[in-house]
């Protein structure tokens, strides 16, 4: 039975602590200031760019995190640099960031712990001159300048410059591949920086961020952010390149978006040298081959090419050789095409003007490519390579004074970039129109609303300055490295010892029913990870999402149907992966969680435009949808994969949200619902509470679980980093408000002022929505209430979720109507699991327990063979599985272990 009003507001004035239930999932002490580091693949890589990472500490244990050092596993002290991502209320610090060196051979284990932190033998300094910032990595000089259009001007060793001009190239036609006109007019685009901001001065590593736009002839657009990090140890400098898509659609398609860097060639063309990696070795040619000659230079001549070293003397070649040199073709250009994640194609030509040759063909390509020779030379490589397709990269003018080394994120030889909408508008001009499309394709369609213009992609490449050709062991590691990044993590005891992220433990031990649990929560997302490969879910759109919901009938998964086409998020997919992985720790899980958040953070939520801030509901297209709502740009998805890396870039994107609210004074949520009666709008769809008209002028209409928890997300976790109380104080108010509403959180909704960031009025009518619990409030409130003081907030929470899945006649009872918009019963048992936890209520964690085992989704965990190599779980769809699996992770750690054996 539920609870009563007076065990809730008691259970609300103790905080929420548990009475007769077992501990919370809280901080628990920990053996000193120390963590271990595991390397997320379990053994440490063979050449190692340099680590940055996060690290938890438990309330109180951590004051200053420059007094942390590092030492390997026998003790030998690490160089380190940290600093404080987030802190604790009581201003002790709750994720610490740090840097450690670059280096070939890379410590099997690695120990943070209270001591004097080491300085790197090679140090990274940052000198800022008025028209440019030079960082000095050991005996390398890179100079970044504050205008113009190189990101880099130049990286120079000891008086040799051995790259100079890196930067952004774009390319742009005035017509879709196929369907051009007589003329296609094509427009070309470079950099043009417009800030730099140092962020970081060493000792281990420094990060610049710079700004810019491409510019072309006629305009500027394309906005980008990229962030060069440079390590001790390393000839390379990582970039973390990030750009905003807003051309227009109908009349710019991006024909090409690159990297490029200029490469002095020195030497002989026999010793210029060309490294390309493909899938499991390295195409290593030279720009003038010695080798398969039918007169024979000689072994050491040949060798030595073969090698990456200078030739002996040419003097030195046979006599009857050496008057031919000449006549070898030289080959200058080489370019490695990625057009799809099935296949690549590798060419070569001897210059522009003259036909290609095909080099080889093979699977998919890892993304690294050299050129340079024993005098010196560049790289750069390009992560998710294959999985961002299509992808493309060159080498140019290799037999010139000065070679051009590419990476292309989007591949010239592809068809170009097309950003218009999938779809007509087929009579959808008004509200009702919309709506009775809504109700056939699960799409929210608006004309004008399914608009790409303000979406963004990150990428992440590396480029090195090399003093020689590497060797191929060498070059090797570098592509390995590319392929798979490797990362230095605290284990997950580790993490859930310090208490952070809520309500999560480690996987349960024993028991057959929790065992059963986590067998198919293992199932579902192994069954994720093989349909990303059965059905190619790749491209540079699309990589790191998955798809909605599966066609039993088609054996296909709905790609083309309205909102059961690309997830985007929808019931907090992004937290059931990573979830999933802060308790088991596996890479597989770390990598597609990661690729996920790089996605949903990027596409599908607008950083520009009318709608920045704002995140599209899911659909065929991922910004399709007319629903913009702050349920998807949200800040709970992000912070997991921020605070365990320290990546900057989402530090940025969530930075961003903390005023999103402010976007919906132009965007209103619920603005067709007033054209259908609420019973008939379907699961998943447009808002359930209309705005009210006449509303004060920043006064809007605000969804609790939809749209202010995800809010909540943003000033807590913006809160943390800073310890500026404005971010707490404005949760409070919310929750303050809330709490005094007539109907607190069964309101669904209120008007909410945007100044204050109170509800102010409305909240009179009861207005139940299954979607209010599934976007991240559930864990944020987790992590907010133990930390702040809100009893008769905490309260109403504890209210809400022990009456929302009561039975019937209960709740008829209380409310003195029948329950309306419960569904998703199995999700919120963990509702009802929070609950009797918080109250200490066995009957309720009974309950729980039977909740979630008498939901529909275990009954469709039987995978069936439907064809070769195809496998399809019947009725399956994203939000229910990423729910169930909350769900189950939830109550696991809230619930008393011998209650799912009971219930099972």
């Amino acid at each position: 039975m539920p609870c009563s009003r007076r065990a809730l507001l008691r259970a609300g004035l103790l905080g929420g602590g548990a009475l007769s239930l077992p501990a919370r999932v809280l901080a628990a002490p920990m053996q000193g200031a120390s963590v271990d580091l595991h390397w997320l693949d379990g053994a440490p890589p063979a050449w190692d760019a340099g680590q940055s990472f996060g690290v938890p500490w438990p309330r109180g244990t951590l004051r200053y995190a420059g007094r942390l050092a590092a030492r390997t596993g026998d003790g030998a002290p690490l160089p380190i640099q940290s600093w404080p991502l987030a802190y604790w209320p009581d201003g002790s610090i709750k994720w610490s960031g740090h840097a450690l060196p670059s280096g070939r051979h890379a410590p099997e284990q690695v120990e943070i712990t209270a001591g004097r932190p080491a300085n790197p033998g090679e140090t990274v300094s940052v000198e800022q001159l008025a028209e440019a910032v030079i960082v000095t990595v050991g005996p390398t000089r890179w100079r970044v300048p504050k205008t113009g259009s190189a990101v880099i001007a130049s990286a120079e060793r000891e008086g040799r410059v051995l790259l100079r001009d890196v930067a952004l190239v774009a390319r742009a036609q005035d017509a879709a591949s196929g369907e051009e006109a007589d003329t296609l007019s094509q427009q070309h685009f470079t950099s043009r920086i417009d800030s730099v901001t140092v962020e970081q001065t060493g000792p281990v590593r420094a990060v610049l961020k710079v700004g810019g736009v491409h510019a072309g002839a006629a305009r500027a657009w394309l906005p980008f952010s990229l962030r060069l990090y440079f390590t001790s140890g390393s000839d390379a400098v990582r970039i973390v390149h990030s750009v905003i898509w807003d051309g227009d659609a109908e009349h710019e398609f991006l024909s090409g978006l690159g990297v490029t860097a200029h490469v002095p060639m020195r030497g002989g063309l026999h010793d210029r040298h060309v490294r390309l990696a493909t899938e499991n070795s390295l195409f290593a040619e030279a720009v003038r081959p010695l080798t398969g000659l039918r007169r024979d230079p000689g072994e050491a001549f040949r060798q030595a090419q073969i090698d990456g070293r200078a030739v002996s003397d040419l003097a030195a070649l046979p006599e009857k050789f050496a008057p031919l040199l000449e006549s070898i073709p030289a080959w200058g250009d080489f370019r490695l095409f990625q057009g799809s994640s099935e296949g690549f194609v590798l060419t070569k030509r001897t210059r522009k003007g003259r036909a290609p040759i095909q080099s080889l063909e093979g699977h998919r390509a890892r993304g690294l490519a050299y050129v340079g020779s024993p005098q010196g030379g560049a790289a750069i490589g390009m992560a998710d390579f294959w999985k961002r397709h299509p992808v493309q990269l060159d080498i140019a003018e290799a037999t010139s004074d000065q070679a051009q080394l590419t990476a292309w994120l989007w591949a010239p030889d592809a068809p170009a970039m097309d950003m218009r909408s999938y779809r007509d508008v087929l009579g959808m001009t008004d509200y009702p129109a919309q709506n009775r499309g809504l109700d056939v394709t699960y799409e929210d369609y608006e004309p004008g609303w399914d608009s790409a213009r303000g979406i963004a992609r990150t990428n992440e490449l590396w480029l090195w300055a090399l003093p020689a050709t590497p060797d191929a062991a060498t070059l090797e590691s570098y592509a390995a490295h590319v392929a798979r990044p490797p990362r230095l993590q605290a284990s997950p005891a580790q993490i859930r010892a310090a208490g952070v992220f809520g309500d999560w433990a480690l996987p349960a031990a024993s028991g057959p029913a929790a065992e059963a649990v986590e067998r198919q929560n293992d199932l579902l997302l192994g069954h994720y990870q093989g349909e990303i490969e059965r059905r190619h879910w790749y491209g540079f759109w699309n990589h790191g999402d998955v798809m909605h919901t599966y066609d039993a009938d088609r054996h296909q998964w709905r790609y083309d149907i309205g909102g059961y086409a690309w997830d985007n998020s929808e019931l907090s997919t992004d937290l059931w992966l990573w979830y999933s992985y802060l308790r088991t720790g596996r890479a597989d899980l770390f990598r597609m969680a990661e690729a996920m958040t790089r996605h949903t953070g990027e596409v599908d939520v607008y950083h520009a435009g009318p709608w920045a801030g704002l995140g599209t509901r899911h659909g065929v297209q991922h910004w399709s949808d007319s629903s913009k709502q702050p349920r998807v740009s949200n800040a709970a998805y992000r912070r997991i994969y921020y605070y365990l890396t320290g990546d900057e870039r989402v530090g940025d994107l969530m930075r961003a949200l903390i005023h999103s609210d402010r976007a919906l004074q132009k965007v209103d949520i619920g603005r067709k619902v007033a054209d259908r009666a609420p019973e008939s709008l379907p699961p998943g769809g447009i808002a359930a509470v209309t705005k009210p008209q006449g509303l004060p002028e920043g006064v809007i209409q605000l969804q609790f679980g939809t749209s202010w928890g995800n809010l909540v997300a943003a000033w807590f976790t913006e809160w943390e980093r800073t310890g500026e109380r404005h971010w707490r104080d404005r949760i409070l108010a919310g929750m303050d408000s809330i709490a005094a509403l007539p109907r607190q959180w069964w309101a669904g909704g209120a008007n909410f002022d945007l100044t204050s960031g109170r509800f102010v009025s409305g909240g009179e009518q009861i207005s139940v929505s299954h979607l209010n619990a599934v976007f991240g409030v559930v864990e944020i409130m987790a992590e907010v209430l133990p930390l702040v003081d809100a009893p008769r907030y905490r309260a109403a929470w504890i209210d809400y979720c022990a009456w929302y899945n009561a039975p019937a006649a209960d709740w008829k009872r209380r409310f003195g109507e029948p329950p309306r918009g419960h569904n998703l019963r199995q999700a919120h048992s963990r509702l009802t699991a929070y609950a009797a936890h918080a109250l200490g209520d066995p009957a309720l964690a009974r309950r729980a327990w039977t909740e979630f085992h008498a939901g529909e989704l275990p009954d469709r965990l039987t995978a069936r063979s439907v064809a070769a190599g195809q496998v399809e779980i019947a009725g399956l769809s994203t939000n229910s599985a990423a729910q169930w699996g909350l769900a189950a992770i939830q109550n696991l750690a809230l619930l008393p272990a011998g209650l799912v054996e009971g219930s099972g």
